[in-house]
């Protein structure tokens, strides 16, 4: 009959101070290779253990890294080379857009990447195996009680004087946990051609089953009947105008429920005397009438509508909004060219709603009266 090679001395304990006390009392001793197991966590218990830093933060920081930079690399090849897209005015490469998904791709590669370095190097995956599984120890520690194993690698085992040490601590149900011969190296190795074959099938098993699934099965019925319905995407071609455009502009005529049609188009003169701002100059709207301006307009007239255009020379520069035609013009003139649009200028009425155009009026005005402050202002 061959002898079980022995792995460890186990012993139980029935309370957090006796735990960190035994644990204290084993680094003096000189024993490095031991470890505690507690049905939950014990506050000191890495002082106790003398644990150094664990190395996982290497790893973390190292994907992290590979993380962060992927994005930036991704970012920058999609907006600058793949599909670059001016929007209101910002570069093609805009940092602070792009900072929200560079940060979920780094924290997603750290997180998960380190939880399989550690499966695999800490916990040497595949191997599910370990002398501690279904022994009464392992049951007795995953529930009430708190357990130490030292084990018989260490260089200063004697397997008397250990069990010894641990009576003298309190320790109880002490026990001798053996190796099965067959579990000696731990079980499956990572490399191991027969674990490696097995990866192989079910990665080209699922593979299959997802090419199968996303470009055969999906184009049956009935799975297919959402996609062969009757519609049209956006910018998608049609035979069904003579122009072959999907997307068409509304009906002339035609008003959204809750809107009014513009009653001056067309006809700027009207709008200028009959078109009267209903918004106060408050400070509230000041500022969002600022951040409308900065964003939509200034691209163009520049951030003090001084007509010197953000786009470099994308766009013909409009003219100033400091002359003194404009300083003439009443608000409605202004709302009817931010709603009609005017040479150059689209119409930005599906773009600004009605009480902005007005708010960004409001700010247009404190930029002229900014330009043409009197003494009086200055006070």
């Amino acid at each position: 009959m061959t002898l079980k090679p022995l792995y460890s001395i186990t012993a139980l304990f029935d309370t957090p101070d006796a735990i960190i006390h035994a644990a204290e009392e084993i680094v003096k001793a000189g024993y490095t290779k031991f470890d505690v197991h507690t049905p939950y966590p014990v506050h000191g218990m890495d002082l106790a253990m003398n644990l150094k830093s664990s190395k996982i933060g290497f790893f973390t920081f190292a994907f992290g890294m590979m993380g962060v930079l992927s994005a930036i690399i991704l970012i920058s090849w999609i907006t600058i080379s793949d599909y670059p897209l001016v929007v209101g005015g910002k570069p093609f490469w805009s940092w602070p857009a792009f900072v929200p998904v560079a940060f979920e791709i780094t924290v997603l590669l750290a997180s998960v990447l380190s939880t399989a370095a550690m499966i695999v190097l800490y916990f040497k995956f595949p191997n599910i195996s370990h002398p501690l599984h279904d022994t009464a120890y392992m049951k007795k520690v995953s529930s009430d009680s708190f357990g130490i194993c030292i084990q018989a690698a260490d260089p200063i085992f004697i397997q008397t004087e250990v069990m010894q040490l641990l009576k003298n601590l309190g320790g109880s149900s002490i026990t001798s946990v053996y190796l099965d011969p067959e579990e000696i190296d731990h079980g499956q190795k990572l490399f191991d051609i027969r674990f490696l074959g097995v990866l192989s099938v079910i990665a080209l098993m699922v593979s299959v089953a997802t090419y199968f699934t996303l470009n055969r099965l999906m184009y049956v019925q009935p799975f297919d009947w959402m996609m062969v319905q009757k519609k049209m995407k956006a910018q998608q071609h049609t035979i069904l105008f003579q122009d072959g455009i999907g997307m068409r502009t509304p009906v002339e005529g035609t008003a959204a429920r809750g809107f009014l049609p513009y009653p001056y188009s067309g006809k700027p003169e009207e709008a200028a005397r009959y078109l009267v701002n209903p918004i106060l100059p408050t400070k509230e709207n000041l500022n969002q009438g600022k951040a409308k301006f900065l964003t939509l307009c200034s691209p163009c007239h520049g951030n003090f509508a001084d007509g010197d255009s953000r786009l470099r020379g994308q766009f013909p520069n409009p003219p100033t909004l400091h002359s003194d035609k404009v300083h003439q013009w009443p608000d409605g003139r202004i709302f009817h060219i931010i709603t009609e649009g005017q040479n150059s200028m689209p119409a930005y009425a599906q773009n600004i709603s009605v009480q902005d155009r007005w708010i960004i009026i409001e700010y247009i005005r404190v930029l002229e009266r900014a330009r043409n402050a009197t003494e009086s202002d200055l006070k």
